[in-house]
């Protein structure tokens, strides 16, 4: 599968598009928790002190969020997703 980072987590992870292997299938959660693992950078700006996604980041799972069209972290998703982090962004 391929996350696609953008903005402030492309800088923090050194890369707009991160690629992880995965066999079969495996919930957004697993896919979450493997972009962590080989970025643990990323955690700080995408997770509170509780291990929660902030509510300011969005993600999304082949262009559609997964928690208000899916079933949020238990989504399943598989080697063709794409999967993307938005963080904050301000400007005019």
């Amino acid at each position: 599968m391929e996350w696609r980072l953008f903005a402030t987590l492309s800088e923090t992870a050194g890369a707009d598009r991160v690629s992880l292997d995965v066999d079969g299938e495996a919930t957004l959660r697993e896919a979450f928790d493997a972009l962590l693992d080989a970025h643990p950078d990323l955690a700080t700006e995408l997770l509170d002190d509780d291990e929660t996604l902030y509510d300011h980041v969005r993600l999304l799972v082949d262009g559609g969020d997964p928690f208000a069209e899916a079933d949020g972290w238990a989504t399943t998703v598989d080697a063709e997703s794409e999967l993307a982090l938005f963080p904050p962004v301000s400007g005019g």
